[in-house]
This record gives structure tokens, C-alpha cells and sequence, in this order.
């Protein structure tokens, strides 16, 4: 199955609650005060936000297009369809620090890149920075195992970043190409919390200057507006790159993903669409609204 058409499954419930009603109400016909207040309830409804909402229907009005509904398809792919690309340089190792919530699917995350990079010829280090987990360490090493990937550790209490600088420099000194440092997600601590991952950048800095050259976010697409208050909290404190939007599939509110990229300005690099080891998919605007609208 190619990229739009798992889109286009993993999108099903959010096309059939909301936007395939929006598509019926705009197709060949001009925005009028009717329509409008239509689809701006179902925008809000389907976690579109209120902020990207009114940005949506003032770009609609001032298009003035006689079918409102090619031009809605412009306007989100104009949001949604910039730098999504994850430019991995030739310089090694390329650091990505994996940051997000408990229970938004980072770990294993972390592990379906590991099977992306290792179908780029890649070859990985996962390292497990969440040592206040020893679940979280057990799990990471079962997707090292399953992808090939250098499994780096240290036991459950360890400084994380002990372990960030241990997994750099195992990537260094044996050239590998990309580290994915798995990170822990405890909001209840939220200051130490980020104390930690701006220690763990400051650690890998003395050995790559430039690392890590991406901070990938994962929000969990289920959570909603949940997910972007912690996207907030986070590029509050960590210098956030790029969302990865987890479990799309198994929600009928996908309409997270532009609130995301609306407010806070951060673009969205991949998109979780199933529990198979290769569902994480590189993101991709024009098949994202095109799966969303068209089905």
C-alpha cells in the first residue's frame, strides 16, 4: 500500500465524522454566512482549534472561490506543508532526542525510526534515556533486538544523560549514522524534567557541537488538545523541532494535527497510522488532505 492510501485508511474515522460532512456542504459552492458557521462548528469539533479555525474561514473569505471546497483544500495544505522533510545530514552520527509524555508512544517511536532509518541503510544507536523506567528500558531493547540497532543502557536510576553521552560516543567512535535517545515523559516533575533534557543536550554537545540536530515531539493524536497543551509546555522549555503524531488511526478528532502546526509553528515530520513496525510514515501535506477530504 502506498503513502496516500495509508493515509487514507489510517484517516478513515476523522473523514467519516467530520470532514467528509465538510466536503458535502462545501463542494461546488461559494462560502456564504450558512456554510460558514457549518463548517466552523465541525472544524472546532474535530480538534481543528479555535485559533486555526478563524484562520481557516478568513483565508476561505478572502479566496472567494466558487467552490469553497478546493479552495479549504489549498488553505490546509498551505498550514500544513512546511519543512516536514527530516534532513538527515552526511555528518555522523545524526542525534535525534525523542521527547513527549508518558504513555504517547515515544518508546516505540523510537524504535519504528530505528526500522526507517535501518530501511535507509542507516545503521542506529537507541539509546535508553528514560531510567526512571525499567519497563521503558526493557522496551527499547526489544526494538533494538527487532530492528539490529545498537542498544545502548545503563540501570533503571542512572543520570540520563550519562547514558545520552555513552550512546554519542558509541556512534562517534564506530561511525554509525543515527542516534535516537529515548527520553522520559514525567510531567509530575515537570521542572526536573526538563532540567534533564536540557542536561542532555548540553552532555552530547561536547562530543557533536551541533546535536542533536532534531528534537522530535510525540503527541499521541487521541489526547486532542491534551497533546498540544503538553506541545506547548515542551517548546516552552526544549528547543522542539518536529511533531510526530502518534495513533491517527485510532482517532476521529485528526483535525489535532492542524491545530498543531497553526499554533505553535512546529512541523509535522511523521504520523503513527497503525501498530505495525513499519506504520511510522514520513508526513506528507498534500496525501494528509487529500486522505482527510477526498477518502
Amino acid at each position: 500500500m502506498g503513502l496516500f492510501g495509508k493515509f487514507k485508511e489510517g484517516l478513515k474515522k476523522t473523514r467519516e465524522t467530520f470532514f467528509g460532512k465538510i466536503k458535502k456542504i462545501l463542494k461546488g459552492r461559494k462560502l456564504d454566512n450558512e456554510t460558514k458557521e457549518e463548517i466552523e462548528e465541525l472544524l472546532i469539533l474535530s480538534d481543528v482549534g479555535f485559533e486555526a479555525t478563524e484562520y481557516i474561514l478568513e483565508k476561505l473569505e478572502t479566496l472567494d472561490e466558487d467552490d469553497a471546497y478546493e479552495a479549504l483544500k489549498k488553505v490546509l495544505k498551505e498550514i500544513l506543508g512546511n519543512n516536514n522533510i527530516l534532513n538527515v545530514s552526511n555528518n555522523k552520527p545524526f542525534v535525534i532526542n525523542m521527547v513527549g509524555v508518558n504513555g504517547s508512544g515515544k518508546t516505540t517511536t523510537a524504535g519504528k525510526l530505528a526500522e526507517y532509518f535501518k530501511k535507509e541503510n542507516k545503521s542506529v544507536v537507541l539509546a535508553a534515556c528514560d531510567t526512571f523506567r525499567a519497563a521503558a528500558i526493557d522496551q527499547l531493547k526489544v526494538w533494538a533486538e527487532r530492528t539490529g540497532a545498537t542498544f545502548i543502557s545503563h540501570q533503571k536510576g542512572s543520570d540520563p544523560a550519562a547514558v545520552a553521552f555513552d550512546a554519542v560516543n558509541h556512534a562517534v567512535a564506530k561511525e554509525k549514522d543515527v542516534v535516537i535517545l529515548d527520553t522520559a515523559g514525567r510531567l509530575h516533575t515537570k521542572t526536573n524534567l526538563m532540567e534533564e533534557l536540557r542536561k542532555i543536550n548540553r552532555v552530547i554537545k561536547k562530543i557533536v557541537p551541533e546535536a542533536p540536530h532534531e528534537v522530535l515531539l510525540v503527541i499521541d493524536a487521541v489526547t486532542g488538545q491534551n497533546g498540544l497543551q503538553q506541545a506547548k509546555m515542551f517548546k516552552e522549555f526544549v528547543d522542539v523541532t518536529g511533531i510526530v503524531l502518534t495513533k491517527l488511526d485510532g482517532t476521529a478528532k485528526g483535525g489535532i494535527a492542524i491545530a498543531i502546526v497553526k499554533e505553535l509553528g512546529i512541523p509535522i515530520k511523521f504520523v503513527g497510522l497503525g501498530e505495525k513496525i513499519d506504520d511510522l510514515k514520513p508526513f506528507n501535506a498534500e496525501d494528509f488532505v487529500n486522505a482527510l477530504l477526498e477518502g
